[in-house]
C-alpha cells in the first residue's frame, strides 16, 4: 500500500471504465488492474504482491538502452501516458542562468581589481606602476622606492650610491612628470634648442639614518631659485611606513653649453618654462659656509691613483655621472674609518668634469687621530680631493662619519631632523 501511494503520487493513474466497480472489491477478493500494475493475492497466503510489466530493454546497434520509468509507464490498452506534471519537473532550468551570471560578476570584478589596485600588505612597493607623482599644489615630486638585496653593503644598509641614485632619479622624474623634459637629459624644450644642460656645482648630504633591505623609502624633491643664474634643488628622503626623516639634500645647478662646455646665464625663455615650479622655501640643509680645503701629494695621508671612468660611468651627456664622483671620493678613505663609522654628512664642490679618457687620483687626508679606535664615540672628520694626474681639480669635498653603534650612546652626531 506504501509502495502503491508513493507512486501514484509521482504518476498519476489511468482508471478504465469499471474502475469505479473496482471500488468497491476489497483488495483479497481477486485481482485489482491499477494502470499495468496487477496486484493478485494468492489463494494460500493474504499478502499482497505486486508485479510490475518487465520488458527487455531496446537495443541500438547492438547497445542496450534503457528508458526511464515514465517513458515505460504504459495503461491497459498498452498506449503510452503523457509525463508526470510534478513540481520538480515544472522547475526551470537554472544552472544556466546562474553559469552567465557568476560569469559576468568574475569579469567586473577583477576589471574593478585593476582599476582600484592597493597593495595587500603594507611592506609592499606603494608605487608599483608609475614613476611618481605631484603633490602639494604642483610644486613637490614624491616618489617610492624599494631597498633591493643588492643595493645594500656590508653593513645591510643602502649603500651610499643607492641612495645618491635615488636623489637623481627624482630629479629627473621631477621635470618628467612635469612636462619639462625635452630631448635632452633632464633639460626643457627650450634648453635643448639652445644646447643647454643642467650641471650640479655644489651638494650637501645629511643621513640621519641608512634604510635596510626591504624596506621602502619616500622621496620629495623641489627646486628654488638660487641667485640669478643658478637653480637650487632640495630632497626630502623618508621612512614610507613611520615617516621618520632618513636623508636630506641640498644642491645649487647651472647651466652649461654642451657643445663649448662653459658656462651659461639662464636664457628668458628657459627661465619662463621653470619659474612656475619655483618653491618660496629655505634650503632644507644649513649651507656649510666652512672653506673646503685643497689638498696635494705632501698633505694628504691617503692616495689612490689611477682611477678611469668605464662606459657604463658615462651618462647621455658623454660626462661622468655625478654618482660615480662619490664613489672615487671614498676610494681613499682608510679601511679602519670605513669598518668603525658610517658616513653622517658630506659636502661637495664640483669644479670641472672629466670624460671618459681621463685617468684620476683620489687624495683623503683625517682631522682626527686614533683611527679605528672604536672607544672613540666622537666624529671623524675628512678632507678630500679628486683630481686628474695632471692636476686639475674635479672635486673637493669634506665628509663627517659617526661612529657605527652611535646609537647606544644616544646618535651621537646625528643631526636632529627638526632642524630642517
Amino acid at each position: 500500500m506504501v509502495a502503491t501511494a508513493v507512486t501514484s503520487s509521482f504518476f498519476p493513474v489511468t482508471c478504465s471504465p469499471d474502475s469505479s466497480d473496482s471500488k468497491n472489491k476489497k483488495l483479497g477478493s481477486g485481482s485489482t488492474n491499477l494502470g499495468g500494475i496487477k496486484s493478485k493475492q494468492p489463494a494460500s497466503s493474504g499478502s499482497l504482491q505486486v508485479k510490475a510489466n518487465a520488458q527487455a530493454p531496446p537495443k541500438i546497434n547492438g547497445t542496450s538502452v534503457v528508458s526511464s520509468p515514465v517513458e515505460s509507464f504504459k495503461n491497459e490498452d498498452g498506449a503510452s501516458s503523457p509525463p508526470a506534471r510534478t513540481f520538480i519537473n515544472q522547475l526551470p532550468d537554472w544552472s544556466m542562468l546562474l553559469a552567465a551570471i557568476t560569469t559576468m560578476f568574475l569579469a567586473a570584478e577583477k576589471q574593478w581589481m585593476m582599476l582600484d589596485w592597493k597593495p595587500r600588505r603594507p611592506d609592499m612597493l606603494i608605487d608599483p606602476f608609475a614613476i611618481g607623482r605631484i603633490v602639494q599644489d604642483g610644486l613637490i615630486f614624491r616618489q617610492n622606492f624599494a631597498i633591493r638585496s643588492y643595493e645594500i653593503g656590508a653593513d645591510r644598509t643602502a649603500s651610499i650610491e643607492t641612495l645618491m641614485n635615488h636623489l637623481q632619479e627624482t630629479a629627473i622624474n621631477h621635470c618628467k612628470t612635469a612636462g619639462l623634459l625635452g630631448e635632452g637629459f633632464g633639460a626643457t624644450p627650450e634648453m635643448c634648442k639652445r644646447n643647454l644642460i643642467w650641471v650640479v656645482t655644489r651638494m650637501q648630504v645629511v643621513f640621519d639614518r641608512y634604510p635596510t633591505w626591504g624596506d621602502v623609502v619616500q622621496v620629495d624633491t623641489w627646486v628654488s631659485a638660487s641667485g640669478k643664474n643658478g637653480m637650487r634643488r632640495d630632497w626630502l628622503v623618508s621612512d614610507s611606513k613611520t615617516g621618520e626623516i632618513l636623508t636630506r639634500a641640498t644642491s645649487v645647478w647651472v647651466m652649461m653649453n654642451k657643445v663649448t662646455r662653459r658656462l651659461s646665464k639662464i636664457p628668458e625663455e628657459v627661465r619662463g618654462e621653470i619659474e612656475p615650479f619655483f618653491m618660496n622655501s629655505d634650503p632644507v640643509v644649513a649651507e656649510d659656509s666652512r672653506k673646503l680645503v685643497k689638498l696635494d701629494e705632501n698633505t694628504a695621508e691617503y692616495v689612490r691613483k689611477g682611477l678611469t671612468p668605464r662606459w657604463s660611468d658615462l651618462d647621455v651627456n658623454q660626462h661622468v655621472n655625478n654618482v660615480k664622483y662619490v664613489g672615487w671620493i671614498l676610494e681613499s678613505a682608510p679601511l679602519a674609518v670605513l669598518e668603525s663609522h658610517e658616513l653622517s654628512s658630506m659636502t661637495l664642490e664640483y669644479r670641472r668634469e672629466c670624460g671618459r679618457d681621463s685617468v684620476l687620483q683620489s687624495l683623503t687626508t683625517v682631522s682626527e687621530s686614533g683611527v679605528g679606535d672604536l672607544g672613540n664615540v666622537g666624529e671623524i672628520e675628512c678632507q678630500h680631493l679628486l683630481r686628474l694626474e695632471e692636476g686639475s681639480e674635479i672635486v673637493r669635498g669634506r665628509t663627517q662619519w659617526r661612529p657605527k653603534y652611535a646609537e647606544s650612546f644616544g646618535n651621537v652626531g646625528q643631526i636632529p631632523s627638526e632642524s630642517a
